[in-house]
């Protein structure tokens, strides 16, 4: 396909509402689908060895992370980003949403799968919109739930100070069961507190890690907030097993980890 039937492929199966033109090594589409915030979502074609890659070139999760002060997506997010792409046949690779158009595929076709993914994708926006209102522990106890973890929420638990805690959540496997505070802030200066609390609770606490049915404790920090430093968490290390939320796998290792 030559440059002049790339662009009249895109106006003859998608119509006028797309646009086509040349900009530098790749051809620019226009398409009418737009970003939550109004601007236009652009897709890019090159062709290669015969092969006609359409890509966003990145700019749907680069306008994603413009969106937010989080670095990192939660594994919820993930997770939809993911089925985004299984669904219109794209493919997810260095933060770009792409898709090949061979010799016998509708480039037409193709150029609507990607712009379609890219507009689910955009819609992600409105988890990150309100992560600030949905706790955290939501998005801990769907994971859990999706995982085929046994658990219960904020049981009130008397410490060897008739104090009452609450664990976020106690959680049952074959192995052993544990107990999960969740440390979450969007505030650096409200951090070091947050774990000072929780290391008050499970030193209160620790008369439930002793004995045949022993409970691990379990620090889970959402480190999705670039606000916790290094020594908060050396400071619950002697008393739980530290997970990172960001790293949901780490978490399910630890609790199902046997006792030693």
């Amino acid at each position: 396909m030559n440059d002049f039937d790339l662009c009249t492929d895109i106006k003859t199966g998608l119509g006028a509402l797309f646009s086509c033109a040349q900009r530098g090594e790749f051809y620019r589409i226009r398409t009418p689908y737009l970003y939550p915030d109004g601007d236009n979502i652009d897709l890019f074609c090159k062709a290669e060895d015969g092969v006609i890659t359409v890509s966003d070139l990145g700019e749907t999760t680069r306008w994603l992370r413009m969106q937010t002060l989080s670095p990192r997506r939660s594994p919820k997010q993930s997770s939809l980003l993911s089925d985004a792409c299984q669904t219109h046949g794209v493919e997810f690779f260095r933060g770009a949403l792409l898709a090949r158009c061979r010799s016998h595929d509708s480039l037409a076709a193709v150029v609507l799968r990607v712009a379609q993914a890219a507009l689910r994708v955009s819609d992600l926006w409105f988890t990150f919109r309100t992560r600030s209102i949905e706790s955290v522990n939501e998005e801990v106890a769907d994971w859990l739930a999706e995982h085929h973890f046994n658990f219960s929420r904020a049981e009130k638990i008397p410490g060897r100070s008739g104090r009452v805690w609450m664990p976020d959540f106690h959680v049952r496997t074959p192995a052993r069961s544990s107990l999960i505070f969740v440390l979450a802030t969007g505030s650096r200066s409200a951090a070091r507190p947050i774990a000072e609390h929780v290391l008050a609770a499970w030193y209160d606490l620790s008369y439930k890690a002793v004995g045949p049915e022993s409970l691990r404790f379990v620090s889970l920090f959402d480190d999705t907030a670039d606000v916790w430093r290094e020594e908060d968490f050396k400071l619950l290390e002697p008393l739980s097993s530290i997970a990172r939320w960001s790293q949901p796998e780490q978490l399910a290792g630890v609790l199902e980890e046997a006792v030693n």
